[in-house]
């Protein structure tokens, strides 16, 4: 519970206007881990009574890998937070990780699970991506990585820079589609697809056929 100048607050989410907002106790009955009484919200300013659960600090199982490397640690979780395979988050020690598994109390297979169930969260480093990249000046195709944050943006017409040669992205392939023209952000691209840039080296026309399904 956070104390505030007139008198005790909370925050949660407004049953009236279903913000996240920070509330005015009135009049209450602390229990454990909930507060029953008559509450005033800062956002809407409406008036109303219930029983709002406090959510609680827990300590978390962390699975961590990079690369071939994995390693046990712990984050801090509030007790109501919902989890999902897939989510972005910064461990307590600052490094940013994504979810790539949740175990449960009962052992069952979820994608999604509230922090209070939750046994042990497998994580990877997703600070920095290593990027596929298909280069091919028509007879020879590169396979490549390029180095990328998880939200820089990769766009149809890019020239990415590599030792030897630079070249022209032609091509995205996405978690769920091929981009022609656009852009797509790190996190969401499975492979770039690009041709040679250079004198030396003679391009492939962008009719020529791509093989979309290489991993």
């Amino acid at each position: 519970m956070k104390t505030t100048d007139p008198g005790p607050s909370v925050f949660f989410e407004c049953p009236i206007c279903d913000d996240v907002a920070e509330h005015a106790i009135l009049k209450g009955n602390l229990g454990k881990g909930n507060v029953t009484g008559t509450f005033r919200c800062t956002g809407c300013g409406r008036v109303f009574s219930g029983t709002i659960r406090i959510p609680v600090e827990l300590t978390v199982k962390v699975v961590f890998s990079d690369g071939d490397v994995s390693e046990e640690t712990a984050t801090t979780l509030e007790s109501d937070e919902i989890i999902e395979v897939g989510d972005e988050f910064i461990l307590d020690d600052g490094r940013r990780v994504q979810v790539t598994h949740i175990d449960i109390e009962s052992g069952a297979n979820t994608k999604h699970a509230q922090a209070d169930i939750i046994k042990k969260l497998w994580v990877k480093q997703f600070g920095i991506l290593n990027v596929k990249v298909s280069v091919n000046d028509n007879r020879v195709t590169y396979p490549l990585v390029t180095e990328a944050e998880p939200d820089d943006e990769f766009v149809v017409g890019m020239v990415l820079q590599f030792e030897d040669f630079d070249a022209y992205i032609h091509a995205i392939k996405t978690t769920d589609r091929i981009l022609k023209k656009g852009g797509a952000e790190a996190r969401d691209i499975v492979r770039i697809y690009g041709r040679i840039r250079g004198k030396t080296y003679p391009v492939m026309d962008e009719d020529d056929p791509i093989d979309y399904d290489e991993e």
